[in-house]
């Protein structure tokens, strides 16, 4: 099995990408464009990420989640609360 190894500059753009993807969130409800719960495409999309990784954000409790009529919508406000939680904030 290939070894995959991860450095910081990985890290760094992954950062830089996730909070490109907030600040486009937070402009957009700013302006009032954006809905208050989204589905998960929405979510994916949003976040530039997998729905591997959506998946394991609602597994593992991470974010939170409503399910109707067997689709998954989640808040918008709960989305914004987990990126402040989990902010990094780093001294170069």
């Amino acid at each position: 099995m290939p070894t995959h190894v991860i450095t910081t500059d990985d890290l760094r753009d992954f950062k830089i990408e996730l909070m490109e993807g907030f600040k486009e969130l937070l402009s957009k409800q700013a302006n009032g464009t954006i809905k208050r719960y989204l589905r998960s495409f929405e979510v994916m999309e949003l976040l530039n990420i997998s729905s591997g990784t959506l998946q394991n954000l609602r597994i593992n409790g991470t974010l939170p989640y409503t399910k109707m009529g067997g689709i998954l919508f989640y808040d918008t406000e709960d989305i914004q609360a987990i990126m402040k939680k989990n902010r990094v904030d780093y001294e170069f």
